[in-house]
Formats: C-alpha cells, sequence, structure tokens
C-alpha cells in the first residue's frame, strides 16, 4: 500500500479525490451519469476495488499531494452501508494525507434508510452533504421518476441537522415538464426555507441516451427557460446566496471546494466504475509545458469488479496545446466571478499570449472584461457560455 506524502512534490496545483458509486434503485428518465439501478450491489466487494484503485492512483509521483477535497458522487452513494462508508474513508486517510480543513462531500437521496444513516455517515468523517432534492412539489418529483416526496426532502435536512451537519447542499431543477414561471418561484422558494448553506439551481436538459430523449416530455420554450433562471437568480441573491458558477450559490464562504477545483483547472484523482482523473506533471518534467494525462476507469459496474488492479484505467490521454486551451475555457468560464490571470499558465504551463488573442477579440465584443490582473465574463458572456469557449476551440 502506497503513501501519499504531503512533502514528496513541489507542485502547487491543488488536489482532490473524486470516488463513483454506480448503482440507484431506479434509473431517472433523465439521468444521463453511469448510474445502473440494482437490488443487492456488491457493497464491500466494491470497497475493496475502491481501495485497490486508489493505491495504483496514489504511486505516481504526481499524485503525491495532500487531498483538499474527497466528493462520493453517484449513482446514490447514500444506499451504501455505513460500515463500507466508514471502511471506505478510513482507507482513504491510510493512503492519503488529507488537508487539516478537508472537505469530504456525499451524495445523498431523501428517504427514510437515508435519515437512519446520516449520523454514521457524519461520524465516519462525512462533513459536508449533498441531497438530491430536484423540486418539492410532489406532482413535479413524480413527473421526474424520483422515488421521494416533497416530506421527505424536509424530514432528510432536518435529520442531517440533527446529525450535525453544517454544510449541506440541496439540488433543483427548473423548467421542468410544464411547469410555469410561478410554480418554479414557490418551488425555489420553498427550498430556500429550508436553509441550506449551497444550492446548486440548474435547468433540465434532455440528454443523449436518456429515456427522454427517446421520449422527451413538454419542456417550457427557451424564453421561458431563460425567465426561470433570471427569476431563481434573484430570488436566490435577496436570500443571501451568492451566484459563483452557472449552476451554483452559496452563502460567504461556503462555496464547494471539490467543484471549485474542477472549474480552477485543478488536478483530481478518480477511483470507481466510469471515473476520470486529470494530473499534471511537474513544471519542466516533460519539456518547456507541463503534461495534463487524463484517465477514464472502465465504465461498467461488472467490468469494474472483474478487472485486476492493473486493469482498472480504460483510457489514458495526454492533453494536447489545443485540448488544455478548451478545456481550461470550458471550466474556467463556468465562474461567474472569473479567474485570475497566473491561472492559465500555473495550469497549463503555456505563456499568457496563447490566449490573449482571442480573449481581445472577445472583450471587444463585449462578452469578457480582461483586467490587470484577472478575465471576468460579462452578464453577455455568462448568458451564452457556449458561444464564448467556442472561440478558444481550434479552427473554431
Amino acid at each position: 500500500m502506497t503513501r501519499i506524502s504531503r512533502s514528496g512534490s513541489a507542485d502547487a496545483l491543488p488536489l482532490a479525490l473524486y470516488v463513483h458509486t454506480p448503482w440507484c434503485v431506479s434509473k431517472c428518465p433523465y439521468c444521463d451519469f453511469n448510474s445502473h439501478a440494482a437490488d443487492q450491489p456488491p457493497f464491500e466487494r466494491y470497497v475493496s476495488h475502491l481501495l485497490a484503485d486508489l493505491d495504483r492512483e496514489v504511486g505516481s509521483a504526481v499524485a503525491r499531494r495532500a487531498l483538499r477535497s474527497v466528493y462520493i458522487g453517484g449513482g446514490t452513494p447514500s444506499l451504501f452501508p455505513e460500515p463500507a462508508i466508514r471502511r471506505l474513508l478510513d482507507g482513504i486517510r491510510a493512503r492519503a494525507d488529507l488537508a487539516s480543513d478537508v472537505e469530504i462531500t456525499m451524495e445523498a437521496n431523501p428517504g427514510k434508510s437515508e435519515w437512519r444513516r446520516l449520523a454514521a455517515y457524519r461520524e465516519a468523517g462525512v462533513n459536508r452533504l449533498s441531497i438530491g432534492a430536484q423540486s418539492l412539489s410532489t406532482v413535479r418529483l413524480r413527473a421526474l421518476g424520483r422515488a421521494h416526496a416533497a416530506d421527505d426532502v424536509r424530514r432528510t435536512v432536518q435529520e442531517a441537522r440533527e446529525a450535525g451537519f453544517t454544510n449541506v447542499n440541496l439540488d433543483m431543477m427548473y423548467a421542468l415538464p410544464d411547469q410555469s414561471l410561478g410554480e418554479a418561484e414557490r418551488d425555489l422558494a420553498a427550498l430556500i426555507d429550508l436553509g441550506p448553506e449551497h444550492i446548486s439551481y440548474y435547468q433540465l436538459t434532455l440528454e443523449p441516451n436518456t429515456g427522454w430523449r427517446v421520449h422527451p416530455p413538454h419542456l417550457p420554450d427557451s424564453d421561458l427557460a431563460a425567465d426561470m433562471a433570471e427569476q431563481g437568480l434573484e430570488q436566490l441573491g435577496r436570500a443571501g446566496y451568492r451566484q459563483y458558477e452557472v449552476s451554483a450559490y452559496a452563502r460567504d464562504g461556503l462555496r464547494c471546494r471539490h467543484n471549485l477545483n474542477y472549474w480552477e483547472f485543478g488536478d483530481y484523482l478518480g477511483i470507481g466504475a466510469g471515473a476520470h482523473g486529470k494530473l499534471t506533471s511537474e513544471a519542466g518534467a516533460t519539456g518547456d509545458r507541463r503534461r495534463v494525462r487524463r484517465t477514464a476507469k472502465r465504465h461498467q459496474p461488472r467490468a469494474y469488479l472483474s478487472a485486476s488492479p492493473d486493469e482498472l484505467t480504460s483510457s489514458v490521454r495526454d492533453l494536447d496545446e489545443d485540448d488544455l486551451v478548451v478545456e481550461f475555457a470550458l471550466n474556467a468560464f463556468r465562474l461567474t466571478e472569473g479567474f485570475d490571470r497566473g491561472l492559465f499558465s500555473l495550469t497549463t504551463g503555456m505563456p499568457w499570449a496563447r490566449i490573449s488573442t482571442e480573449l481581445g477579440r472577445a472583450e471587444l465584443d463585449g462578452m469578457v472584461r480582461v483586467l490587470p490582473d484577472r478575465v471576468e465574463p460579462t452578464a453577455l458572456g455568462r448568458r451564452f457560455v457556449n458561444e464564448l469557449v467556442g472561440r478558444f476551440v481550434a479552427g473554431g
């Protein structure tokens, strides 16, 4: 078993860990995540594979940094029994140094089985909970194919508080089938009343390879969806939540550290079925430009579980300069406050001149502000973020 040494690397980039759990009670018709309905998942066996996976990951010299955050996502991690989550977190602590203020997030669905487990998850080391509410209208929840009701969300938040959680995120979608502007306002108001520290408020979209892409429901048109987004931004602002990313709102000091690491193009290890990772080599290790390597694990849970530790990785790819520019833009321009100018060179190893021309054109078109120390998307750039990012695609 390899152990990460906090002093083993001079690399300044932060490091996070993502843990994927692939099972759910049922598959929602809008969901395009790597999740699979299962009656009796092999929890203990899966945890053993996760820890073997992590052993391989921390063997890399560039991975020897303290973890700033751990995120257990899915799927539905809260399906896992308490001893399995404790064993997982104990195994992570045995293999990696964790920052003294490490953020450990676990996703949970609202439900009676989760209520009973929350205190044990907190005791095992989870200190941030992300609850998939999606709506507080039982009618809308039924239309979304969710297994819980509105009262289950309220009870789960109450149980989380009693278990000692002081950092809770609630997910909610808008532009639901046949949803009106007034309904969206009332739905979000009910969520705000629950007092979470963080809210993820995002538009329902029909993704490829989902049930609703094949048989789509009637959704609000683009103008109505835009009105819902603007209305939500104003509601959340009045309630003390500050937007810091396209769909992320937080009270002061409670932004999601793990997701910020993605958007600031930091490094992360990925373990579990279908998990992705990104690691940056030491500056100068491969010439003038840093090497940024992306990895992916075997996607299907059965294939992941049947593989030996040496066979868990399904793909490895080194990003070229064009890839780096696009991926940096794809992440950094999601941040409503933009990014420090030094972040581009720090994370890619390339000079500022590599993107200065594109940024200058975007500024002339009113999509960004290029300041002496940072770049900020304007309201126009935030509204048309995909178009803004597209400007940094080679030949685009």
